[in-house]
């Protein structure tokens, strides 16, 4: 496993990022609290960069507490690299304060992204609280991508509305 602490690592100009994307299973921490609960919180976690993206951070299921995962209804997505998406509601451990289609995972991802299968990442902009390595994370702009934006993260991003071009 890499070690990508925000703290330490050189920043990252995601225009550089691959296209396909890369996917790489990292060592660090992550934790996401909503209502104040700490829901989920891992050691390591699965990091995919892709072109104009800030990373989407993937979490083993194991990482969130019993009660805080609830699949969703409504209609799967699909991505070019990745596969079919389905999305799940996240809550406290007692079921409350549930943010509807905050997470998503892939069940069956293509092979070339097969080390993404059953875990689950979630849109920062959709919990209260979201860090990597001890750093608060800010929401990748927009509301479609999930992107992890971090101090080592440098833009523009698909999703601003100042970069239109970035399609």
């Amino acid at each position: 496993m890499a070690n990508a602490s925000s703290h330490s690592m050189p920043a990252e100009r995601v225009c550089d990022y691959p296209r396909p994307p890369l996917v790489e299973l990292v060592e660090g921490v992550v934790t996401v609290s909503i209502g104040g609960e700490c829901i989920a919180t891992t050691d390591h976690y699965l990091r995919v960069c892709e072109t104009y993206h800030p990373p989407t951070i993937y979490l083993p299921p194991t990482a969130f507490k019993a009660g805080s995962l609830h699949p969703s209804e409504g209609r799967a997505s699909f991505c070019e690299w990745k596969g079919v998406a389905s999305y799940w509601s996240l809550s406290r451990s007692d079921g409350s304060d549930l943010r509807a289609r905050a997470g998503w995972s892939y069940a069956k991802p293509t092979a070339s992204f097969a080390l993404l299968a059953g875990w689950i990442s979630l849109y920062p902009g959709l919990v209260d609280h979201c860090s990597l390595d001890g750093e608060e994370v800010s929401p990748q702009p927009g509301s479609f991508y999930g992107g992890w934006i971090t101090s080592s993260v440098i833009g523009p991003f698909k999703g601003d509305p100042n970069h239109p071009e970035l399609i």
